[in-house]
Parts: C-alpha cells; structure tokens; sequence
C-alpha cells in the first residue's frame, strides 16, 4: 500500500499529539510538529506475528 501511514502519540506527556508519519519513515527519527522532541518510529511488522508454540512439561 503505497499510502501506508504509521501514527503514534507524542512521548512528552504535555503535548500527547497524535503523530501521522508516512511508513518509509520507519527506523527513523521526527521531531514532533507541535513540541519539537525526538521520536523514533519503530520498524514495525507487516504481517502479524504467529503465536509461540506452547510446549507442555515432561512428565
């Protein structure tokens, strides 16, 4: 999806802006429009995480 976009909140708790970004700006840092701090945007996954097998104890 070319128009992909990664929204996230601000860290600094007196601003909490909702930060849209696009998703080729993943693994890098913006500032945020309204207070200026630093936020790394994390890589993310595109496709869902499958869930840990769970192994029962030997008996």
């Amino acid at each position: 999806m070319p128009n992909e976009v990664v929204r996230l909140i601000c860290p600094n708790l007196q601003c909490k802006s909702i930060l849209s970004v696009p998703a080729s700006a993943r693994g890098k840092a913006v500032r945020c429009r309204q207070c200026g701090t630093k936020v790394h945007i994390p890589m993310g996954n595109k496709t869902p995480a499958a869930p840990a097998e769970v192994k029962e104890p030997a008996a």
